[in-house]
């Protein structure tokens, strides 16, 4: 038995959350949405259908276009983070989810700047990061059996899949069927280690993801 939490990232897209809202709803299964600010406000109907469906929706920067640890200036993680806050509104879950880019899946200090850990600080963000990543959107038709791996290699694993349109959310049912029948558990909270910050304050483990100090 292992315990599995979905992820889902870069949407909403008008080709994958459908089917990825369809899969989830047949089987009774609650995930969180990271989504980019400026899809949302592309098709934010698809968000609120995910919201009323009882999914949790957070914040994955507004363009996606780098990590934030590697983006200086002032004012980058009010643009990034506060905007699509801003934009997500009553859609927002109430701990304030947010997940940095980690620039093809990597985890490191590069996640965010000192200016954005301090943003997070202060607007009482909840930092959600991932322990497992299949790299669906580079792999769209053979991500499953790397899924199910990573699955057995940690007793409860939060996985970062993406709703975008590369094809690879046609499999997310076959995943899902083997991953029950292998023992999976599915829960919609997060493992603690996955968690940097909860609500404005850092675990132990944050300052590991700023680069530079805060």
């Amino acid at each position: 038995m292992f315990d599995l939490t979905l992820s889902f990232d870069n949407g909403p897209d008008p080709e994958a959350t459908p089917l990825v809202l369809d899969v989830l709803a047949r089987r009774s299964i609650k995930a969180t949405f990271f989504v980019i600010g400026k899809n949302l406000i592309a098709h934010r109907p698809l968000a609120e259908r995910a919201a009323a469906e009882g999914h949790w929706i957070g914040n994955h920067t507004f363009t996606h276009s780098g990590p934030l640890g590697r983006r200086s200036g002032p004012g980058v993680a009010e643009d990034e983070v506060g905007r699509t806050q801003a934009e997500l509104s009553t859609l927002a879950n109430p701990h304030r989810y947010f997940r940095p880019q980690g620039g093809g899946g990597k985890l490191g200090p590069h996640l965010l700047s000192a200016e954005a850990a301090d943003f997070l600080k202060r607007g009482k963000y909840t930092c959600v990061i991932w322990n497992a990543l299949p790299r669906d959107w580079d792999d769209p038709d053979g991500w499953v059996d790397r899924a199910l791996a990573q699955c057995r290699e940690r007793a409860w694993s939060l996985m970062a899949l993406h709703d975008i349109a590369s094809g690879a959310m046609r499999h997310l049912d076959r995943f899902l069927g083997a991953a029950i029948d292998r023992g999976a558990r599915l829960r919609q909270d997060f493992p603690p280690d996955c968690v940097l910050m909860v609500d404005g304050i850092a675990t132990d483990r944050f300052t590991d993801y700023v680069s530079g100090k805060e």
